[in-house]
């Protein structure tokens, strides 16, 4: 277990706000994703005097229990609450304890607690468009686990608009780690039709999965086409350059920031739309290859 103050050096006796991750914490210290989100909190919360408190834990019986722990000892003044899943108990539990929290995603239960949803239909079907747009007709997509709300939606999204547009879509499952997007790239290119674009669930599974693939000499984007879900520094980096849908992860933590602020302060229950999806189109995403010369 570890657990960090991400804003060590601020205000001393400033408010607590608790992010517990269900992950391996090497994982967690180079996914852009969260440094950002993070980043983004504490934009809006240094200055109000707070801090997040982060804490990286194995499985959900672990993070339950730290709630457990920080509302009985008084350690935290509010919570934020990722990677929803369906029929996800944290919220109620959270509201048991008394704890005020901010959900990061969308959220049907019976807790009454304030959430910031982000658009991930609206950003699967502009990844979709822009690939239909370039004639790909074999689109693959590695995913994030199925548990979780958003990689549902997603999902539900892309093969609705793949029947709508008579687009095949096969779409594979994934933990977002690198080693993870290797294999399901390398599953969907070994099948007897193979995509000519594949839209991954985050940067870290496009990039590695790219660098592999250049490295055994699949030409992208003369073969396939790749694209990330998230932006980051890693996608401009790759070779080619990852294409990436933005959804601004540190305005996303910026929001999630406010609406912290907003709960600590005695605020009604409301629903916060995350920040615009842009599409970042670089080299790795071009025309299918039946439509090249």
């Amino acid at each position: 277990m570890l657990e960090v103050d991400v804003a060590a050096g601020s205000a001393v006796g400033c408010g607590m706000i608790g992010l517990v991750l269900t992950a391996s914490a090497p994982r967690v210290g180079v996914e852009p994703f969260f440094i950002e989100l993070i980043s983004g909190m504490e934009e809006v919360l240094v200055p109000a005097g707070a801090t997040v408190l982060l804490l990286v834990v194995h499985d959900l019986a672990a993070e339950l229990a730290t709630y457990a722990r920080w509302a009985a000892e008084g350690t935290v003044d509010a919570v934020v609450v990722v990677n929803l899943v369906h029929d996800d108990v944290r919220p109620a539990r959270l509201t048991l304890l008394g704890l005020p929290a901010v959900l990061a995603g969308r959220y049907a239960g019976p807790a009454a607690l304030s959430s910031v949803v982000s658009d991930n239909a609206g950003a699967i079907s502009a990844a979709m468009r822009l690939l239909r747009d370039l004639g790909h007709r074999r689109i693959g997509r590695v995913s994030g686990p199925a548990e979780l709300v958003h990689t549902a939606e997603r999902s539900a999204t892309m093969l609705a608009y793949g029947q709508r547009l008579r687009v095949q879509v096969r779409i594979v499952e994934a933990d977002y780690s690198a080693e993870a997007g290797v294999r399901a790239a390398r599953r969907l290119l070994a099948e007897a039709d193979p995509p000519t674009a594949i839209v991954f669930d985050n940067d870290v599974m496009a990039v590695a999965a790219e660098e592999e693939l250049v490295r055994s000499g699949v030409e992208v984007p003369a073969r396939v086409s790749l694209l990330a879900c998230d932006d980051s520094t890693l996608c401009e980096l790759a070779v080619p350059p990852m294409s990436a849908l933005d959804i601004d992860v540190h305005e996303h933590g910026v929001t999630l920031g406010r609406a912290v602020l907003d709960v600590m302060r005695g605020g009604r229950r409301r629903v916060y739309p995350g920040p615009p999806v842009r599409i970042r189109r670089r080299g790795s995403t071009g025309p299918a290859p039946a439509d090249r010369p």
